[in-house]
């Protein structure tokens, strides 16, 4: 997809960050270089490594980058939501989310930005359509992902290939009605629950290839619970939307 050259309307892309100091600051220059239009939003946990503290020196040299501050970890899917209630308040009409570790490639945003240009609501950037992959991952995180969105698809029917991905650009609009309602998930859940209810809302929702690489700096957070957490709740999602569906059709 190639981007076209009309003005960036007003974009915020927001990164949670719990200890990466080591890995935010090649990530977020990287950031600024690929879309210097849009501003970076620095959503902190209070973390024990300075990463907080290196975010507000750079905001202080940067007016892009902004840094939101919250009390202790809380966990990815409140730090999203939190971001993404901030940019709202500020007036961004196009919202992302990506690590801060460089896993997501800031040089393929523009082609988000491009997919939502077209008319996506949203635009999630996806390892497991043609055209996307992943790098230097050992096998079994592979299966799990891949293990994960075949479950995902097979249960709810999302018609989406990777529905726990993290880079992923929203209009504003649609974001607006998706966090008006209570949201509680993390990790891959938190993703999976943004991409059902944009689906339920009935979003465009685009999928654009992109590259996935695994970090070189700091570590990665995920954890057994976030696996158990996201594996409880599809269930139950898919579940119930299989007994809806049922209900109509005997309606």
């Amino acid at each position: 997809m190639h981007p076209s050259n009309a003005p960036l309307p007003p974009t915020l892309i927001v990164i949670p960050t719990y200890d990466e100091r080591e890995a935010l600051p090649g990530t977020l220059a990287r950031l600024r270089a690929a879309v210097p239009a849009a501003d970076v939003l620095v959503v902190d946990d209070s973390s024990p490594d300075g990463t907080g503290a290196w975010a507000e020196e750079r905001a202080a040299q940067d007016p892009a980058v902004h840094v939101l501050h919250r009390a202790g970890k809380q966990g990815l899917g409140p730090a999203y939501l939190a971001g993404f209630a901030w940019g709202l308040e500020h007036g961004y009409q196009q919202l992302g989310e990506m690590d801060a570790d460089a896993s997501h490639r800031p040089e393929q945003l523009p082609g988000l930005l491009e997919a939502v240009r077209r008319g996506a609501d949203l635009a999630i950037g996806s390892r497991w359509i043609p055209g996307g992959a992943v790098h230097d991952w050992p096998l079994h995180r592979q299966v799990l992902s891949r293990g994960a969105n075949v479950y995902v698809r097979a249960l709810m029917g999302l018609g989406v290939s990777d529905a726990t991905a993290g880079f992923r650009v929203f209009r504003a609009e649609l974001l607006e009605q998706v966090i008006a309602e209570d949201i509680a998930s993390q990790g891959y859940c938190f993703q999976v629950d943004m991409t059902r209810r944009a689906r339920d809302m009935g979003a465009a929702i685009a999928e654009v290839p992109i590259d996935f690489d695994e970090r070189t700096e700091g570590a990665s957070k995920m954890s057994s619970e976030i696996v158990r957490e996201a594996l409880v709740k599809v269930t139950l999602w898919g579940l119930s939307r299989r007994a809806q569906a049922l209900r109509k059709a005997l309606d």
